[in-house]
């Protein structure tokens, strides 16, 4: 756990954040400055930077992100809609929060 990263504290439970869905290596909850209805960070507890300081060795985390992503869009109910998955790559990509994350972005047409 990075000390300043945010999504470090959200993730082991230090900033009273909801959690819709948590296990062992990572969270989920509601973007707090949402872009569409239905607006979720999939964040790993494990610290990763960036997309740009993925190893080989992520691939798993990767993997569970977007299986975790694909259920959490089931249960908003936005899998037959369609969504967005999107990661944000380094600040000239948007990324804030220099913590890896994905973001499920869908609800227009529910």
């Amino acid at each position: 756990m990075e000390k300043d990263c945010l999504f470090c504290k959200i993730s082991h439970g230090q900033m009273g954040t909801d959690f819709i869905y948590e296990n062992d290596n990572l969270v989920v909850f509601r973007d707090i400055n949402p872009h569409a209805p239905v607006h979720l960070l999939i964040v790993p507890k494990r610290h990763i930077r960036s997309v740009n300081d993925l190893s080989e060795a992520d691939s798993g985390i990767l993997a569970e992100m977007i299986l975790t992503a694909r259920q959490m869009a089931i249960r908003e109910k936005v899998d037959a809609s369609g969504y967005k998955l999107l990661f944000n790559v380094e600040k000239g990509g948007g990324q804030v929060i220099f913590h890896l994350h994905l973001h499920l972005i869908g609800g227009w047409d529910k």
